[in-house]
């Protein structure tokens, strides 16, 4: 459970701390690699631990809209509080970057295995990475039971990406490589393995790619066919406020990303938890695929006259852990969107497929698409308002005016000949 009360600052130890700091490859945003070799007075390491890890985190304008920020460790890493440990504190690991931003870890061991135990992490929402932010200082989330227990004399190790969203949190963590209570100051070499690391199968994406194998001269090429694009799976979606449903949606969506090769990734509604929140005039829809695909929705409210209100799309934020052709996690979003257009108090709606730009190497494609994210009625949707390409209608005036556009042709063609008829008939004998 995660709270916001102040988290006691652990007594420190005398002892050193090593940490070093490696720039992570190039993507989206910058993921670095922390390396921390904690030791006690003896200079005997006793936690050592290599990561990478990223937070996102939403918060609230002084406008009433909700925003993302995006936190990672950079070179302005401190270690103060770290600490080995003793009869009556646990083993700490802390870590300290940017403008008053923390995180830290315990651990706690059995007589056969250790683990985390509790994390906390502190953002400051007066960093200039918190634009207008409505409320300025630090925020503190605790989460407790973080880790699975891991043998004694082994080094925890996981590739696999790891998330724990919280409040208006969501922490990232992969590429761990972890030990604590480290026997005789030397790190183990034998390994434990996450779980998830074992039972990895790379990520499905609908792709239309495929990769010839390498022939020789005396060797027929190889018949390569494209994959056929899937249509992602109908989702529905629906947010509470008490008991009474204040947005829905239902949709299928698709990913388009485009790097050095096009990937297609669909969403599952099956493996997506829905989160959000809803007001008066901004609402935001978030969906979380696996803990590997956030997406962020967020709706406002505009005052088209004095008694008219409409809502629409006003932002979409994409966060993408998986990796994606080798690249560093993805993080983007577009905030200047005005789309998805109909009456307060009506639903929208679009059967065919649209396309929402959020940059120029990342699109969502969504199909059968239905959103209501405010004034909610009885649970249902209200009246949908469609879009033009669904709108039939539409295609009637155009026929209509096309057929007499022909028949006029026709009418003028027929008097034409006919003038021309009668010329001929009155010429001089």
């Amino acid at each position: 459970m995660a709270t916001r009360s102040p988290w006691p600052r652990p007594l420190s130890l005398p002892c050193c701390c090593l940490l070093l700091l490696a720039l992570g490859g190039p993507g989206f945003f910058q993921s670095h690699a922390v390396e921390v070799d904690v030791k006690d007075l003896s200079n005997n390491t006793c936690i050592y631990a290599k990561w990478m890890m990223s937070f996102l985190i939403k918060y609230e304008t002084n406008n009433s809209e909700y925003k993302n920020a995006t936190l990672n460790p950079s070179t302005n890493v401190t270690h103060d509080g770290s600490t080995c440990g003793n009869n009556t504190h646990a083993p700490l690991l802390a870590i300290q970057f940017g403008a008053g931003h923390s995180w830290s870890i315990n651990f706690t061991k059995t007589n056969e295995t250790y683990q985390g135990n509790i994390i906390s992490f502190t953002y400051n929402t007066s960093d200039a990475v918190f634009k207008d932010a409505k409320t300025k200082g630090p925020i503190t989330i605790v989460v407790k039971d973080t880790m699975p227990p891991v043998q004694l004399n082994t080094v925890y190790k996981c590739h696999h990406l790891d998330s724990i969203e919280v409040a208006n949190v969501s922490l990232f963590f992969w590429d761990v490589i972890l030990q604590a209570f480290v026997q005789n100051g030397t790190v183990s070499k034998n390994d434990s393995t996450c779980e998830a690391d074992k039972s990895t199968v790379a990520p499905t994406t609908v792709a239309n790619l495929t990769t010839a194998p390498i022939t020789t001269a005396s060797s027929p090429l190889p018949t390569t066919t494209s994959k056929p694009v899937e249509k992602p799976l109908i989702g529905n979606y629906s947010l509470k406020d008490g008991d009474k449903i204040c947005l829905l949606a239902t949709m299928g969506l698709q990913l388009n990303v485009s790097q050095e090769k096009p990937v297609l990734i669909n969403i599952n509604p099956k493996t997506t938890n829905v989160t959000g929140s809803c007001g008066n005039t901004s609402a935001t829809l978030r969906l979380n695929d696996s803990n590997r695909r956030l997406i962020d929705f967020t709706f406002a409210v505009k005052n088209t006259s004095a008694n008219t209100q409409r809502f629409y799309l006003k932002e979409v934020n994409i966060t993408l852990i998986s990796s994606i052709n080798g690249s560093e996690p993805l993080n983007a979003g577009n905030n200047n969107l005005s789309i998805w257009d109909t009456f307060l108090g009506s639903s929208y709606m679009c059967q065919k497929e649209q396309t929402v730009l959020v940059t120029e190497d990342l699109q969502v494609h969504t199909f059968d698409l239905r959103i209501q994210p405010f004034r909610v009625q009885n649970n249902k949707y209200s009246k949908a308002q469609e879009c033009s390409l669904d709108d039939d209608t539409i295609l009637i005036p155009i026929i209509v005016g096309a057929a007499l556009a022909g028949l006029i042709v026709i009418i003028v063609i027929a008097y034409i000949i006919g003038r021309r008829k009668t010329y001929a008939g009155y010429q001089t004998l």
